[in-house]
């Protein structure tokens, strides 16, 4: 039997991706950029970086615990989130125009970059060696039909900056776009199922 389920991206698929669109949103962000881009890009980033924080100490973090209590990388985490959300928070206030924008956003991705690497080479493949494929899918489902509800109240403020951010470079906003489109039919396959089983 058909089952929409099938078509949602695992939990750590999911996860990959919001790492990739971090990094592809960070390498459009150069000094020479004019301080509304560089501001729309790190709205950009933080927007996305909160969604998934919240994403993976919901739904994340919480089954990797039962199954792997005690990981080095898994109780770091809320740690390193920790950290980015302070950044975050203090990146939200200071304008484009300051240099110190620039400094904080920098100082944010050397967090985000160290963070990944540890979830990419040690938690994501746990989860996948320890999870059936069945339950990653439960999971990424879960995960999405979150992030709509994150994501629904600011959905507008993001899509401007994403356009803002990206309105330089047609290769990268192709990819952007790629993206935006890849994840919104991952949400609605994730929606229909759920209508489905209601």
């Amino acid at each position: 039997m058909f089952s929409l389920a099938k078509l949602s991206p695992t939990v750590t698929d999911m996860i990959r991706f919001d790492h990739s669109h971090v990094f592809v949103t960070f390498h459009q962000f150069t000094q020479d950029k004019s301080p509304t881009v560089k501001k729309a890009l790190s709205d950009t980033i933080c927007a996305a970086l909160e969604i998934h924080a919240t994403l993976e100490e919901e739904i994340f973090y919480p089954v990797m615990q039962t199954i792997d209590p005690g990981d080095s990388a898994l109780e770091k985490a809320p740690h390193e989130h920790a950290d980015m959300k302070r950044l975050i928070r203090e990146l939200r206030t200071i304008p484009g125009t300051d240099d110190l924008h620039d400094r904080v956003l920098l100082e944010l991705m050397r967090e985000v970059i160290h963070h990944v690497a540890d979830e990419e080479t040690v938690l994501l493949p746990a989860a996948e060696r320890k999870l059936s494929k069945e339950r990653l899918i439960e999971l990424g489902v879960a995960m999405n039909k979150r992030r709509i509800e994150l994501l629904a109240p600011q959905a507008g403020k993001v899509a401007i900056s994403h356009a803002v951010g990206f309105s330089g470079s047609t290769a990268a906003w192709v990819l952007g776009a790629a993206g935006a489109i890849g994840a919104m039919l991952a949400f609605s396959a994730a929606g229909r199922k759920a209508a489905v089983q209601v």
